[in-house]
């Protein structure tokens, strides 16, 4: 009987919850402010204000009784409830989803609703995902001559409204990006393919695709066409200077030739720019701290301006330099020359910080207010 009278020790049971963690529970009663959850035996939970009009089209489909997730919020309000989110718990739910898709590889249907130059879009769970034209099958691949963009395009939205079986081929959560594949059936193929190659090889083969991230590029491993093999080529490797636009660089369909820098995860990148004569080397030779150079704004970023000291060297004037960013683009204008001071050099990381010479800045101040009187 002591025994029996005796409260059990709950905490054996289950362990204290923590802002972030997703929970089960039961939904027992909602209105058009609120939604109450029971949570048992942690106590109750709410969803009301901005989080209850982010869960409008979950709460849609749920009923009162039924065993519904969702995210801690805060773990005691005012009122004593648990503030929750269902929608934070969805997301997380659908990319834990996603993540194991990926880790399994598993082949999956997706119905294409856009497109666009550089591939197709359709929706996974409420995700949108984007599928490469690179990462199309050969016979789905648009072969247009003389690359036309226009073209291209017109063929892709031929999609619009199919499935295509697919895998996922990458996916960054922070991001919220998700890249698909069309080629999972081949993936023994292209891991047989691979073994061919090495880091360090140059390959020559002709860019497929162009993205704002960079360039696809096609390149054989046998004389048959079944045996092609795409990279990446990122925008970071297309040139030794800063790249706004990779058309601007190369094109659909150009001849190229590239260097082998990583192979992983049965894909290639490749890089341009390894091929061409590093612009940074021997730098420090012609320029050294505290030399004024001549340099033209290039390129505004809340962090600071890039200058053009040469025609493949960028040099960085820090955002502190003039306050704020108002200021700094009042002080300076783009495709404008103005004289700059070298604070700091670094050949191997690529680095030149920058100073505004102050003496020239005035110079031309006061030589515009002359000009004007």
């Amino acid at each position: 009987m002591k025994k029996l009278m005796e409260k059990p020790d709950l905490s054996a049971l289950f362990s204290p919850p923590n802002p972030g963690d997703i929970v089960n529970g039961r939904l027992i009663g909602k209105d058009k402010t609120s939604v109450f959850i029971d949570l048992s035996p942690l106590g109750t939970g709410i969803i009301f204000g901005r989080e209850l009009s982010r869960s409008r089209q979950i709460l849609k489909k749920k009923e009162v009784g039924d065993e519904v997730s969702a995210k801690m919020v805060s773990i005691d309000n005012k009122e004593g409830y648990i503030e929750l989110s269902m929608a934070e718990a969805q997301q997380e739910m659908t990319w834990e989803e996603l993540r194991k898709r990926k880790e399994t590889n598993e082949n999956f249907p997706v119905t294409i609703n856009k497109a666009n130059k550089g591939g197709l879009i359709g929706q996974i769970l409420g995700i949108d995902a984007f599928l490469p034209v690179s990462q199309l099958k050969p016979e789905h691949y648009p072969k247009v001559e003389n690359g036309d963009q226009a073209k291209i395009l017109q063929k892709l939205q031929q999609f619009i409204g199919k499935e295509l079986k697919v895998t996922i081929l990458s996916l960054n959560v922070k991001e919220r990006s998700l890249i698909l594949s069309e080629k999972s059936t081949e993936i023994k193929k292209i891991q047989e393919n691979l073994k061919k190659y090495q880091v360090g090889d140059v390959v020559e083969g002709e860019v497929t695709g162009v993205v704002d991230f960079g360039a696809f590029m096609r390149f054989p491993t046998t004389a048959k066409e079944e045996d092609m093999i795409e990279g990446l080529i990122h925008i970071s490797e297309l040139d030794w200077q800063l790249i706004d636009n990779p058309s601007n660089v190369v094109e659909q369909g150009q001849k190229v030739k590239a260097e082998i820098i990583e192979i992983a995860n049965n894909r290639v990148s490749l890089s341009l720019k390894a091929l061409k004569k590093n612009p940074w080397e021997g730098i420090e030779k012609k320029y050294k701290k505290g030399d004024i150079v001549k340099g033209i704004v290039s390129k505004f970023n809340p962090f600071g301006v890039f200058i053009q000291v040469e025609p493949k060297i960028q040099g960085l004037v820090h955002i502190s330099e003039f306050g704020n960013e108002v200021k700094m683009k009042n002080k300076l204008e783009e495709n404008k020359k103005y004289d700059f001071q070298i604070y700091l050099i670094n050949s191997k990381e690529h680095r030149m910080i920058l100073k505004l010479n102050e003496k020239e800045t005035k110079k031309q101040k006061n030589t515009g207010q002359k000009d004007k009187s």
